[in-house]
């Protein structure tokens, strides 16, 4: 099977040196996902950046996230089933620290995004790479978020946030995992994931909630005094 592997990276970006373009530059075919300001994490506009360039794939999409970005795939994700054949998300960020707008510098500043992410399991196979020592999320949040998307969770144990900081540029381990979901896959059509996988549009969708919730915010934010 043709696919895309499509390179979802975090806030800030996945520099030079970063495993996620050490991947990017080894693997035929992979694209790093564009339209996306590195610097603003807004869930609504990185979800919706990932799920336009599915769209725009002529082939089934591998989506290799970290950090913030694996929020934008899984939402992404779970709106176009029949497209994503497989996601390997390294270290995902606690979504409950971040509000619609960005990152939250306290705990009651605002409702996080983590009630409007994805509550089923998604259709293709996934991983969730995590952290005992991740300065971004703990593992029993990671592992929690793993069985809600119905993820395998792989612990690797004290990796920090699985990034450049942590030692992590070139990382075999990470592209075997990948590598191996794609053989597993390769023989399996599109829409043959599930029966039911078919994209979610309209106010229906994952996006669509995100979006909605975004703009309730922002009215509401709009109407107070400040």
């Amino acid at each position: 099977m043709q696919h895309t592997t499509l390179i979802v990276p975090g806030f800030h970006g996945s520099g030079p040196l970063h495993w996620q373009t050490w991947i990017e530059h080894r693997l035929a075919g992979a694209q790093r996902v564009r339209g996306i300001d590195w610097e603003q994490p807004v869930l609504a506009r990185w979800a919706g950046a990932v799920r336009d360039e599915i769209d725009a794939a002529p082939h089934a999409v591998f989506l290799v996230a970290h950090s913030y970005g694996c929020l934008a795939s899984v939402v992404a994700a779970a709106d176009r089933p029949e497209k994503v054949a497989g996601a390997l998300l390294v270290a995902p960020a606690d979504p409950q620290r971040f509000g619609p707008f960005g990152l939250r510098e306290m705990a009651d500043e605002g409702s996080s995004v983590a009630a409007w992410l994805p509550d089923t399991p998604l259709e293709c196979p996934s991983i969730v790479v995590a952290s005992r020592n991740d300065p971004w999320v703990k593992f029993d949040s990671a592992a929690f978020w793993a069985e809600r998307w119905g993820s395998r969770l792989m612990d690797v144990g004290d990796a920090g946030h699985i990034n450049t900081e942590s030692g992590y540029g070139p990382w075999p381990f990470g592209l075997d995992l990948l590598v191996a979901m794609q053989r597993v896959h390769d023989d399996v059509p599109l829409g043959a994931i599930s029966s039911q996988a078919n994209s979610q549009r309209g106010r229906h969708g994952a996006l669509a909630r995100i979006r909605h919730h975004t703009r309730f915010t922002l009215n509401r934010l709009a109407g107070c005094d400040i």
